[in-house]
């Protein structure tokens, strides 16, 4: 995790993109309030581990200081409001987390009414890509799901305002964008548009080179925005899908809205149009009442849908939420079925990325100079750094683990 600059307050983000686009809204709060010397976690609680994670950086940071002043605030800081200010903290909920109020000394935090639309969320212009935040919170009632109980129902920015924070990416020389929500499909659902016609939107800016959209719910790409993922050559070949499961009986008893059949289905379509599109795909392991054929419906999933990027972690029982009240999955045995799915996905992965080398790619250098993401997102290790934003072509040369080592080549 990065310093901050002198006379900046410490944002520590843990955890979802949209954590850290809303990261610059906290840091332009605080700074408004006066409170440059305040450290800020914007925490996370997808997972009790995440949530214990931000538990102890909270009480290192007041052992290592104790005189400054703390705040919280995020998901975690909402579900658990009061561990937090026991440990000294002052918390501040998801939806005043942008308001200068809530850093201001003395003064008892700000709240956003729920009609409010959602202000865009920038990442800051020290990432060579632009995450933007178009949308918080669910309107869906997924029985694992401890979100809607920390950000409410879904709200989406309006068209001007995210149109206004994409101008700001692009002006400042940031060529790549990630659309990124808690519910990215469900954009416009509360005000009468879409996310297919936020991407068309966004795609008659001048100076976009590079869309890519975050997580998606499998039964909201309609045919419209299957047609932008798929024609659209600006919007890279990644498709993130929230699957979740590949069993049926434990899709139901999550209270999905799509069956393994559409998530199959849905992929094929998507490949045929569209060969390269690389995908990845959100998997719990050890789901409650999970017994070992479901578990290998879900594995079978890796290859059945052709998942390159996997984003696999066992379950773990949020309070509240209807899943915590199910008949659990010891935690021994969702743990070693999720090192089964990682192990799986990294075979998968590698002989993906083995397939490639020798090709040409096309990569956005990072502000490391040194690394990057090719249009289907493999990460990609330069052999020599090259400038910080740069869209370059390279040739692939190798793999090492888990980045294939590329070198750049005349455009």
């Amino acid at each position: 995790m990065s310093r901050p600059a002198a006379n900046m307050p410490d944002i520590r983000n843990f955890g979802c993109r949209l954590n850290i686009a809303e990261g610059e809204n906290v840091r332009a709060a605080a700074m408004q309030a006066g409170a440059e010397d305040a450290v800020i976690f914007n925490s996370c609680a997808v997972t009790d581990e995440a949530v214990r994670q931000a538990r102890q950086a909270v009480r290192r940071a007041r052992r290592e200081n104790p005189d400054r002043p703390i705040f919280v605030t995020g998901c975690a800081a909402e579900l658990e409001a009061e561990a937090f200010a026991a440990m000294g903290a002052k918390v501040v909920s998801n939806h005043a987390k942008g308001n200068a109020q809530s850093y201001a000394s003395g003064a008892r935090p700000a709240s956003a009414p729920s009609s409010t639309p959602y202000r865009p969320a920038l990442s800051g212009a020290d990432h060579a890509r632009a995450f933007l935040g178009v949308q918080t919170g669910c309107s869906h009632s997924c029985t694992f799901c401890a979100t809607v109980l920390a950000r409410g129902s879904a709200n989406s920015a309006t068209f001007a305002t995210v149109l206004d924070a994409a101008r700001t990416a692009l002006e400042r020389g940031q060529r790549e964008i990630i659309l990124t929500g808690v519910d990215l499909a469900s954009f416009g659902d509360d005000s009468g548009t879409s996310l297919a016609a936020l991407v068309e939107a966004l795609l008659g800016l001048s100076g976009l080179e590079r869309l890519r959209l975050s997580s998606l719910d499998p039964d909201r790409v309609d045919d419209a925005l299957f047609a932008l993922l798929t024609e659209e050559a600006r919007i890279m070949p990644h498709v993130h899908l929230s699957l979740q499961a590949g069993d049926d009986m434990i899709l139901k008893r999550m209270k999905r809205r799509h069956s393994r059949a559409e998530a199959v289905r849905l992929v094929a379509r998507l490949k045929q149009a569209r060969p390269e599109i690389a995908i990845g795909a959100d998997l719990i392991a050890g789901f409650p009442t999970e017994d070992d054929a479901m578990f290998a419906n879900s594995l079978a999933l890796i290859e059945d849908c052709d998942i390159i990027f996997g984003h696999i972690f066992p379950y773990s029982p949020r309070a509240g939420t209807a899943a915590a009240r199910m008949p659990q999955v010891d935690r021994a045995i969702a743990r070693a079925r999720a090192a089964q799915m990682r192990a799986a996905n990294e075979l998968r992965r590698h002989a993906w990325m083995d397939a490639q080398i020798g090709q040409s790619a096309v990569m956005l250098v990072e502000r490391d100079g040194q690394t990057g993401h090719a249009a289907n997102f493999a990460a990609l290790a330069l052999t020599a750094p090259e400038p910080a934003g740069a869209i370059l072509k390279v040739q692939i040369l190798a793999r090492d683990g888990d980045r294939l080592i590329v070198e750049r080549i005349a455009a």
